[in-house]
C-alpha cells in the first residue's frame, strides 16, 4: 500500500478494567484477538516487520504471536510497566540499524484501518523536515484521553495527558489516538531525553510530540474516533465488536452477498462469502467459514469452520462445526453437523438429527430424528426417522458402512462395525448386528399378537389400581 516500514505494537499494559486473567490484547473481536486486527493493519499497510512489546501475560501473547505469525512478528520484553515511552524503548533493540519510519501503534485498537496508518505516512513524506506525524480524533467528551495542543496557527506544540491537564487544556476537544509515525533516528534521541516528572511518574511517549515540535515540526492528522476506538473494559469491547461486525457485513453487501438485516449478521473476521449467497437474520458465521455463491443461511443458523459449497440450502437453527455440505444440499431445520462431516451433492439431512464423523454420497437423506456417527454412507441412500448408528462400545468407535442405494426402515439400531449391502433393506424397527448382503431384507421383530378385548380390561385394572392408590395416599 506505501513505502516500507517498521512497527511497534504496544501489548504490555494489564488491562485491569477488564477483569480477566486474560491479557487484554488476546480477548477477541469478530473472531479475532485484539491484537491480530492491529497486526494485520501494520501489515496491510506495508510493514516489513512488525515488533510486539510484551508485558503481562508475557507468556500467552507470545506463544500466540508465534503460533499465528511466526517469524513475521518479533516479540520484546517490557519488564516492567513505566509507561508508553518506556515501551518503546523496549522496542529500541529490535530497531538497530534501521533508519526509516517507525509506525507505533497500540494492540487493542481493532477498528484501525490501514488506509489511515498510509494516509498518516503520507502526511510525514511530504513534509521531509517534520519528525512526527500522529492521528487525531474530536470527541465532545474526550475524558482520559490526552489533548493535542496547538498554537494560533494550528501548528502542534505538544500533547498534554488528561491528569497532567488544566481545567482550560480539558476543555481542548481534539485528543491523541496513539498512532505515530515516527523518523527512526530521532526517536531514538528523544526517548532517551523522556523524564518521569509528571502526575504518573511513567515516562510518556507524547512527550516526544513536544520534542519534535522544537526539531523540525509535528502533524497532527484528524481521523475518525470510530477508527480509533480503543477497548479498555468489556462494555468498549462489545461496542467495538458491533462496529466490526457491521462493517464486515456492510462490505459483504456491497460484495453481492444478500444480507437481510445488517444489526444481527455476525460474521467473523475470517470468514469467506461469495456473491449470491443469502444471510438471513441472526445468523453467525465464525472462524474459517466458506460459504459458496448462491447457498442460503437460514435464520439462526451457526456454523464454525464449515465448508458450505454453491447452492446449498442451511435451514433455520442449524448448527455446524468443521464440517463440509456439498452443493444443492439440504440441511435442517435443527440439524446438528459435528466434526468431521461429509455431506455431498443434493444430500438432505434434516430435522433433529446429529451426524459426526460421517460422510453421506449424492443424493442420500436423513430426513428425521436421528443420530449418524462413524458413518459411511454411499449414493442415494434413504435413512429412515429415529435410526441410530451404535458406534460407541465403551472403548472404541466403530464404522457403520451404507453401501449405494441402501434402504434403512424408520427406528432402526445399526450396532457397528456393521455393512449393510448395496440396495439392501432394513426393516422398520431392525436392531441390525450382523452384515447385510447386497439386495438382502433384513427384519428383527418379536411377533404381533392382537387380543381380542383385552384394552376394556387393562383399562378398568388401571383405574382400580388408581383408586387404590388415592385412597392409601400414595397416589
Amino acid at each position: 500500500m506505501t513505502d516500507r516500514f517498521r512497527a511497534v505494537v504496544l501489548a504490555a499494559g494489564q488491562g485491569t478494567r477488564m477483569k480477566s486473567a486474560l491479557p487484554k490484547v488476546l480477548h477477541r473481536a469478530a473472531g479475532l484477538p485484539l491484537l491480530d486486527h492491529v497486526i494485520r493493519a501494520a501489515r496491510g499497510a506495508g510493514a516489513d516487520e512488525i515488533v510486539v512489546v510484551v508485558g503481562h501475560g508475557r507468556a500467552e501473547v507470545e506463544q500466540h504471536v508465534l503460533a499465528h505469525f511466526g517469524a513475521e512478528v518479533r516479540t520484546v520484553v517490557q519488564d516492567e510497566q513505566r509507561g508508553t515511552g518506556h515501551a518503546v524503548r523496549c522496542a529500541l533493540p529490535a530497531l538497530t540499524g534501521f533508519h526509516g519510519e517507525v509506525v507505533i501503534l497500540c494492540g487493542d485498537v481493532p477498528l484501525l484501518e490501514p488506509e489511515a496508518i498510509a494516509a498518516l505516512l503520507a502526511v510525514r513524506r511530504k513534509d521531509p523536515q517534520a519528525k512526527v506525524a500522529f492521528l487525531t480524533a474530536t470527541l465532545d467528551d474526550p475524558t482520559g484521553y490526552g489533548r493535542v495542543l496547538r498554537d494560533e496557527q494550528g501548528r502542534v506544540l505538544g500533547i498534554r495527558e488528561h491528569k497532567d491537564a488544566s481545567p482550560r487544556e480539558r476543555e481542548i476537544k481534539e485528543w491523541n489516538t496513539g498512532v505515530y509515525a515516527v523518523d527512526a533516528e530521532f526517536l531514538r534521541d528523544a526517548l532517551g531525553r523522556l523524564r518521569s516528572d509528571n502526575a504518573q511518574g511513567e515516562l510518556y511517549l507524547t512527550d516526544v510530540v513536544a520534542l519534535a515540535s522544537t526539531a523540525g515540526g509535528v502533524h497532527g492528522v484528524p481521523w475518525s474516533a470510530e477508527s480509533v476506538m480503543g477497548v479498555n473494559d468489556r462494555a468498549q469491547l462489545a461496542e467495538v465488536e458491533a462496529l466490526l461486525r457491521r462493517r464486515i457485513a456492510v462490505r459483504l453487501a456491497r460484495s453481492g452477498v444478500t444480507v437481510r438485516d445488517l444489526a444481527s449478521v455476525f460474521v467473523d473476521a475470517d470468514v469467506t462469502v461469495e456473491p449470491e449467497a443469502i444471510l438471513e437474520a441472526n445468523v453467525h458465521l465464525r472462524g474459517r467459514t466458506v460459504v459458496g455463491a448462491g447457498a442460503r443461511i437460514d435464520v439462526g443458523a451457526v456454523l464454525t469452520d464449515v465448508e458450505v459449497d454453491a447452492g446449498a440450502y442451511l435451514k433455520p437453527y442449524t448448527v455446524a462445526e468443521r464440517s463440509r455440505v456439498g452443493p444443492r444440499a439440504q440441511i435442517g431445520p435443527f440439524s446438528h453437523l459435528r466434526p468431521e462431516t461429509d455431506l455431498g451433492e443434493d444430500t438432505h439431512v434434516g430435522n433433529f438429527v446429529e451426524t459426526k464423523k460421517t460422510r453421506m454420497g449424492k443424493g442420500s437423506k436423513a430426513n428425521h430424528l436421528a443420530y449418524l456417527g462413524d458413518g459411511q454412507i454411499g449414493e442415494g441412500v434413504n435413512v429412515g426417522a429415529g435410526t441410530i448408528f451404535c458406534n460407541y462400545d465403551g472403548v472404541r468407535k466403530h464404522t457403520t458402512v451404507l453401501e449405494d442405494g441402501a434402504f434403512i426402515g424408520s427406528d432402526s439400531q445399526l450396532v457397528a462395525p456393521i455393512r449393510i449391502g448395496k440396495g439392501a433393506y432394513v426393516g422398520t424397527g431392525t436392531t441390525v448386528t450382523r452384515d447385510v448382503p447386497a439386495d438382502a431384507l433384513a427384519i428383527s421383530r418379536v411377533k404381533q399378537e392382537n387380543k381380542e378385548g383385552y384394552a376394556s380390561r387393562l383399562r378398568e385394572r388401571m383405574k382400580a389400581l388408581a383408586a387404590a392408590a388415592a385412597k392409601d395416599g400414595t397416589k
